[in-house]
């Protein structure tokens, strides 16, 4: 009896290890999505600055963020964009620049001028959006910058230039 007890229970310790061991190796099928993502933007004309203008100078421009999916399956990209600083060094006055003279402005996330664009420190907004791509498909985002030049600024006459570096982290 001892015998065929412990063969009963080696048989079912068999069995048992059988069943399991498919589950064991068994795993999800899980998605293999990459992600490749550009940003692109129109320049910010303002135009003519009249010194000591009365009213400020606004401007729009636009950008798009794309993003393209890879591989099999779909995911999530999520994302954030923001700007740089600009040749001022800070997010509070940026400026523009002809030779030696300046000339302030910012860029705002909304046509309201409250919310300087920049990178989420400082008081600054950036903008954070995302969404499922299925691989093989193009995943895009498109927005608008607000410029303003502050009124009442004395400025020589020139061509005014800053580079703005917009950033997109995903």
């Amino acid at each position: 009896m001892t015998i065929r007890a412990s063969t009963l229970r080696n048989g079912v310790a068999k069995l048992a290890l059988c069943l399991w061991l498919p589950l064991l190796a068994w795993q999800p099928a899980s998605a293999a999505v990459t992600f490749s993502c550009t940003v692109s933007a129109s320049p910010l004309a303002f135009g003519t600055y009249p010194a000591y203008s009365a009213a400020p100078v606004t401007t729009t421009g636009t950008f798009t963020v794309t993003c393209t999916a890879t591989g099999s399956g779909s995911a999530t990209v999520s994302g954030t964009l923001s700007l740089s600083t600009g040749s001022s060094g800070q997010f509070a006055t940026r400026t523009m620049r002809a030779g030696t003279s300046v000339l302030d402005y910012n860029i705002y996330v909304s046509p309201a001028y409250s919310q300087i664009f920049g990178d989420g420190t400082a008081g600054t907004y950036d903008l954070t959006e995302s969404g499922t791509v299925t691989a093989g498909q193009i995943y895009q985002v498109a927005g608008a910058l607000y410029g303003l030049i502050p009124a009442r600024q004395d400025v020589a006459p020139g061509s005014y230039l800053d580079t703005i570096v917009m950033t997109v982290v995903y």
